[in-house]
């Protein structure tokens, strides 16, 4: 039984690893995963140069944050994420949603990144997150304090921007799927929060219980409207349905702990992902636990495609879905396995 999650514990992570010759990208080799073309880089600029209009008319960021932007390709993954949406307006929604939840992620929970994030307190700022998409309602004094409050900084800015440009478009139910899977996303950041706060180190088992919240769900979970058609709620929360996109957003979410392990441990010996965790638990070498992890993505991914394929004979709308999902996971793959800016391979093959 592992420890309770106020305690410290006697697992502990290995010291920081040498990465004297990293790779400098590609494919990670043993992954498995589906090719895909290219992204259209004429697309791809079209979106970077939408959502960096928007993101200057919300001030979101200072101009020294301007290598990050372009170095992200946010353009690149949403055109890569998401072959079949119906037009670039639909495309450029998802790319400031995925903007926003960066922001999110970068300003209030990564105490590393110097942007004034921090573990302890961390619930006070994403229940006011959530509250962007999430709106409040009391009385008009109250709620026009509340709109004024929104505009506070950048991350509610964006939040709060976005989502009005995705519900322009979506139906009501993919609008609340969407603001479900963001406050799965908050307790998810919560909870690796706790841990970092109180220098707890989880089980294997532990840690992907919690990247089944801290992972790429709502970006997943938006498939289908940006495509231009909705798959019910009643469809939707089918157990088999929620277990396939589950598995989906485990995956790809693994394959993230993959790619950014040297950059994350360069910065942070002591940041939890699977490598790091399962060399913890296994007491063995980072390059094996790397490998390891590796063979725990590929089980995942393949409950994914034989179960979505499975599911695929339900009707053609869940089909449909299925291969969105195998379309975001694929594409979401090749923005990794390409964007040496924010990511090289450890030297281990």
């Amino acid at each position: 039984m592992s420890a309770p999650p106020h305690a410290d514990t006697t697992r502990r992570l290995p010291g920081p690893p040498s990465f004297a010759r990293p790779r400098r990208g590609g494919a990670i080799p043993g992954l498995r995963y589906r090719p895909v073309a290219p992204a259209d880089p004429k697309k791809a600029e079209q979106v970077d140069r939408r959502l960096e209009t928007w993101a200057r008319s919300l001030d979101l960021f200072p101009p020294a944050w301007k290598g990050d932007f372009s170095g992200f390709q946010f353009g690149r993954a949403v055109v890569l994420q998401h072959p079949g949406a119906v037009d670039l307006d639909r495309l450029t929604v998802a790319g400031k949603l995925l903007l926003a939840e960066n922001l999110v992620d970068s300003c209030y929970c990564e105490e590393d990144e110097g942007r004034g994030g921090s573990h302890r307190g961390l619930g006070g700022p994403l229940i006011l997150a959530q509250s962007a998409i999430d709106p409040f309602h009391g009385t008009p004094e109250l709620e026009e304090r509340w709109r004024q409050g929104m505009q506070a900084d950048g991350p509610l800015r964006s939040y709060h921007s976005a989502m009005k440009d995705y519900a322009a478009f979506a139906t009501p139910s993919q609008t609340g799927r969407f603001v479900h899977d963001i406050a799965r996303l908050h307790l998810g950041y919560l909870a690796e929060a706790a841990w970092a706060e109180t220098r707890y180190r989880p089980e294997v088992w532990e840690y992907l219980v919690m990247r089944q919240f801290n992972n790429f769900r709502p970006c997943l979970s938006i498939v289908d409207a940006v495509d231009g058609y909705e798959l019910p709620e009643v469809v939707y929360a089918r157990p088999e349905i929620l277990r396939i996109t589950a598995l989906a957003c485990n995956a790809t979410t693994i394959v993230n702990d993959l790619y950014s392990f040297t950059r994350e441990l360069a910065s942070d010996p002591t940041h939890l992902n699977l490598p790091q965790v399962v060399a913890a638990n296994d007491r063995r070498g980072l390059k094996a636990a790397y490998l390891k992890s590796v063979e725990i993505h590929n089980e995942v991914m393949r409950a994914f495609e034989e179960e979505a394929a499975t599911v695929s004979a339900i009707s053609p709308l869940v089909q449909r879905y299925a291969q969105g999902l195998s379309d975001w996971v694929a594409g979401n793959h090749e923005w990794h396995a390409t964007n040496t800016h924010r990511y090289h391979l450890p030297n281990y093959w």
